[in-house]
């Protein structure tokens, strides 16, 4: 499908596209009290790669943000896998259409072996969706999840 998926996760990225992706989610987050994580690893251990977002989502303690309003892109890179997963406060907001969407929109950047660029896209209109439904709070909103992109096995 694309050539994304015949290196290795750990080597993947070079650093300034890791930056691109972290650039991207700062920028993301600035002005919303969601979080956004980027987690990527060679295989995945599930047939539906949703369902192992779901479990990485659980692991990365996502779930532990104040309003339920975390959102997880998964790439499993040998399996050709993408999913993104929002939880409970974002999805009830934005809907099974708008996750679809964002896999979608990020397709179309790896087809064109624009990986970071793609995720940094998909991560841009993550935060615009979480901006418009949980605007920044000065004086309480912490950046509750670490910025860069997590390599899995």
């Amino acid at each position: 499908m694309f050539q994304l998926f015949k290196k290795k996760s750990n080597n993947f990225f070079s650093e300034s596209e890791r930056e691109i992706i972290a650039s991207a989610i700062k920028a993301a987050e600035r002005s919303t009290s969601g979080e956004v994580r980027v987690f990527v690893e060679r295989k995945c251990r599930f047939m539906n790669a949703l369902d192992r977002a779901a479990e990485v989502f659980g692991d990365l303690n996502m779930h532990q943000t104040m309003q339920r309003n975390g959102v997880l892109v998964y790439i499993a890179l040998k399996d050709r896998q993408l999913a993104v997963y929002g939880d409970e406060g974002i999805h009830q907001k934005v809907g099974v259409e708008f996750w679809n969407t964002a896999v979608k929109d990020m397709l179309q950047y790896f087809n064109k072996e624009n990986y970071a660029q793609g995720i940094a896209e998909v991560v841009i209109k993550i935060g615009n969706a979480l901006k418009q439904h949980f605007p920044y709070d000065e004086k309480s909103d912490t950046n509750e999840l670490s910025d860069e992109v997590v390599f899995g096995r």
